[in-house]
């Protein structure tokens, strides 16, 4: 809002609650989640099949409505309108939190911009459930969610992260997984470290901690199962640094000029070694060759 003020919440609007499920194992749904559930006027949800035997598990019986990616632009208004004449919405998703990788922020910006008033009621979250037992730094990360499918499009993507000094949390779908993996390893070196976390909190959960290199080697061979989270340590600082300046020579030998050419005149902006430029630019053009 303009000049952060506060937009009040309208009088008489319903409210939004935005309600965390579990994602595998159903003991992890909150009390609170189904206390919310039991009183609000109605759910949406991704499937309203999913949600309905949830529900009757806990003995809850709510009007629902689907709400999911390819109808959620037409079904905004219309919860929009329903809160508007009081109606107090959950959103859920068939797993974890709404919104995160899964639909739902269209809602909530929508829900905000008319002067509804908008509730987290949190719980389970992939991303961090499986950060939490990776043993990689947790002080400092970024959530990628899926990487695009088409392999120029992941490419691309993984090559704007090659300099993330940050750690990051990919999902994946399993029979993508290998290709993944292998790509990875290729982009941000087969030593850096890294962690697979599958069918967390489910009966076959499994943590394997390793390097890019040994997963993609792996996962090439074996075909994965269930659902995938990919932590991968950050970029060394120096490598990040060097790494991000390889990435400016290619836009100088875009612009006409050589590698050797475009590498020296990095290397005299930014005071590093034109050696080091100089190689990494190089090895980063043997590996997206």
């Amino acid at each position: 809002m303009v000049g952060g003020a506060k937009k009040p919440y309208r009088e008489g609007a319903g409210s939004l609650y935005v309600v965390a499920m579990p994602i595998g194992n159903p003991g992890d749904i909150s009390i609170r989640a189904l206390e919310v559930l039991r009183e609000v006027d109605l759910i949406a949800c991704e499937d309203t099949r999913r949600t309905g035997a949830m529900l009757a598990a806990h003995q809850i019986k709510k009007p629902l409505i689907s709400h999911f990616e390819h109808n959620e632009e037409r079904r905004v208004p219309e919860l929009i309108d329903r809160m508007m004449r009081g109606e107090r919405i959950a959103l859920v998703t068939d797993a974890g939190t709404p919104a995160i990788s899964d639909p739902g922020y269209r809602l909530v910006r929508a829900a905000h911009e008319a002067g509804i008033r908008v509730t987290a009621v949190p719980g389970a979250s992939a991303a961090i459930a499986a950060l939490s037992i990776s043993g990689i730094a947790t002080n400092r990360f970024t959530f990628e969610g899926f990487l695009p499918p088409r392999d120029s499009a992941r490419r691309k993507a993984l090559e704007v992260l090659r300099s993330e000094s940050r750690t990051m949390i990919f999902y994946e779908a399993a029979r993508r997984l290998g290709d993944t993996l292998s790509e990875m390893a290729q982009l941000f070196g087969n030593d850096r470290g890294a962690a697979v976390v599958r069918e967390i909190t489910k009966t076959y959960e499994e943590t394997i901690r390793g390097t890019l290199g040994d997963f993609a080697q792996r996962f090439q061979r074996e075909q994965a199962l269930g659902e995938i989270v990919i932590i991968i340590e950050g970029a060394a600082e120096k490598d990040a640094s060097i790494s991000s300046l390889a990435l400016s020579v290619e836009d100088l030998i875009e612009a006409g000029l050589s590698l050797k050419q475009a590498s020296a005149l990095i290397a005299k902006l930014t005071g590093a070694s034109r050696r080091d430029v100089y190689q990494e630019a190089l090895k980063h053009r043997r590996e997206t060759e």
